[in-house]
């Protein structure tokens, strides 16, 4: 019935790509750092991060409005445009585990690092894959997980503007050093 829908993406406000890379490194960076006490084997560390990156971005997005911490501190939430609400429990799991099973792909591809270039570069390409696909749609910066899921990130007042913190910030430098 709903699966015919297809909302006009133009009604939101678009989120520009670097807030989305902004919020997302905020979000995983703060995983991994929980999940690296658990650094002794991969799989462990693994069996700490995706749990950890669920109850980040699932739970804490479903009781706090859409919103995870790097969402909160880039003014972005979730919604689903069908109904113009934040998704149902079961949309967010299937949109925040394709990104952390790739995310978690990533961790065991950066701390392989150069040693193995082509490993590497393999177990990151999930994640890029993921990702590249909302730099190619133009029109509403769909992910493949944000496809999946059937979700959009939307800008929100509500929030910590902190790339507009940092933007200010740097300009006032910039116009003392001038001085």
């Amino acid at each position: 019935m709903y699966d015919d829908y297809q909302p006009d993406y133009r009604r939101y406000p678009k989120v520009p790509i670097d807030r989305r890379v902004g919020a997302f490194a905020i979000d995983f960076l703060s995983v991994w750092f929980i999940s690296s006490f658990f650094a002794s084997n991969l799989l462990i560390q693994w069996l700490v991060f995706l749990p950890s990156w669920l109850i980040m971005r699932v739970l804490i997005v479903e009781k706090n409005r859409g919103q995870s911490l790097g969402r909160w501190a880039f003014d972005i939430k979730v919604i689903d445009p069908r109904f113009n609400r934040l998704p149902d429990l079961l949309s967010l799991s299937k949109r925040e585990l394709i990104i952390g099973v790739a995310s978690a792909l990533a961790i065991a591809g950066l701390q392989i690092n150069v040693r193995n270039g082509l490993s590497m570069l393999l177990l990151l390409s999930p994640l890029m894959i993921d990702c590249s696909l909302a730099l190619l749609d133009e029109e509403a910066n769909l992910a493949f997980h944000d496809r999946v899921a059937q979700t959009f990130m939307v800008q929100t007042e509500r929030g910590f503007s902190l790339d507009l913190r940092l933007k200010k910030i740097f300009g006032q430098i910039q116009r003392s050093m001038r001085k």
